[in-house]
């Protein structure tokens, strides 16, 4: 598929189906400053500041907490018009563990927020079996949590089955293990860990381009798919923390550790300190992507924009312990691959020489 020659169409589609990024928006930035405004003398001050995946509490004694908080956004309406509702829980795990991770964290705890328009006994029961199978997976405990029956805020496909499923998870990690890129330099590797499809990114995009534009049916299959589009769709987020955590606790130089979500492979300039990032090579996506692409007509550089391509998280190390990284990813079950490797670059460009993508400012454009 050709790519549109303007920079200023990278996110056209996502734009057509219905979501602008908020992250320069004068009312954002206003928000991010009054926030800003908790910070200080008789307040604990993170140690990190807005725009990482978790921020990090000193508490004392060399110990820290790191904090996150983040939900499963519309793929709450493919689960209600599927009618499946015992995943959800699990993506909403994965979404706060993987970025608690992202500081060399491990997870332990989240609390869920479950927003409902009516308290229907299936629907939540099925929610809670996911967030509990999350939680095993994740190795942490759900010790609270909060439902809110609002119909007049929470609509849906379904009639009586509207919700929405948030978490705050959070972790711990000793104040000198902190992993937060400051350490990164040229040369070091860039391993990619596989996703398990479109996890919980891109799903107003997905369903307008599958369902509105192309008019396929949830509940048959399509293109390559080995399921039906529903299955594929709600496929729940793959979780990281088994892995990340072994590599973490053998003491492998880890420089960075990077949740691939909604922004894609710019995620990685999140934790940069000056360098760039060089992708010599990327596996081939999981079929669901090029059935958006196609359905949908969707650049590549916004398709690496809006979703993961089929690397959900990246680990940043030396280059001489690139191949255990890989070997635990693998023993634990993953696949992944040496992706890369980090530049000089004060401007955190991510270049995708594949498909001779540059990243930058919030798009990849051409070259």
């Amino acid at each position: 598929m050709a790519e549109k020659s303007s920079a200023a169409a990278s996110a056209e589609r996502y734009r057509e189906a219905g979501v602008a990024s908020v992250n320069e928006q004068p009312g954002f930035i206003s928000l991010i400053d009054q926030l800003r405004q908790t910070f200080g003398p008789g307040a604990r001050s993170p140690l990190l500041n807005f725009g990482h995946f978790a921020n990090v509490l000193d508490i004392g004694f060399q110990q820290c907490i790191a904090i996150s908080t983040d939900g499963i956004g519309t793929k709450a309406i493919v689960a209600q018009m599927v009618e499946k509702y015992d995943t959800v829980g699990i993506d909403c795990v994965a979404m706060n563990a993987n970025d608690i991770l992202c500081v060399g964290a491990e997870p332990i705890a989240m609390v869920d927020y479950i927003a409902v328009e009516a308290a229907d006994d299936h629907l939540l029961s099925e929610i809670g079996k996911g967030l509990v199978e999350g939680a095993r997976q994740a190795n942490i405990v759900v010790p609270g949590g909060e439902i809110s029956q609002i119909p007049q805020i929470i609509r849906s496909e379904r009639e009586g089955f509207g919700f929405d499923l948030v978490g705050t998870c959070i972790g711990t990690v000793d104040k000198g293990r902190l992993i937060t890129g400051d350490k990164m330099e040229a040369g070091d590797v860039i391993v990619g860990l596989a996703s398990s499809g479109i996890h919980s990114n891109g799903f107003t995009l997905a369903r307008k381009a599958l369902l509105e534009t192309a008019h396929l049916r949830l509940n048959e299959s399509a293109g390559e798919l080995d399921c039906s589009l529903g299955d594929e769709l709600i496929k729940p987020t793959r979780i990281y923390v088994p892995e990340i955590m072994q590599m973490i606790r053998e003491g492998l130089p880890i420089k960075a550790l990077v949740h691939i979500t909604g922004a894609g492979f710019l995620n990685l300039a999140r934790v940069s300190r000056g360098v760039g990032f060089v992708m010599e090579w990327l596996p081939e996506p999981p079929p669901i992507f090029s059935l958006i692409q196609d359905a949908g007509g969707v650049s590549d550089g916004e398709m690496f924009v809006v979703y993961n391509m089929g690397v959900g998280f990246c680990v940043i190390t030396s280059p001489e312990s690139a191949d255990r990284v890989q070997a635990i990813a693998q023993n634990a079950g993953n696949q992944a691959w040496r992706l890369g490797h980090c530049i000089e670059d004060p401007d955190k460009k991510v270049e995708l020489k594949p498909k001779r993508l540059m990243g930058q400012d919030g798009r990849f454009t051409p070259y």
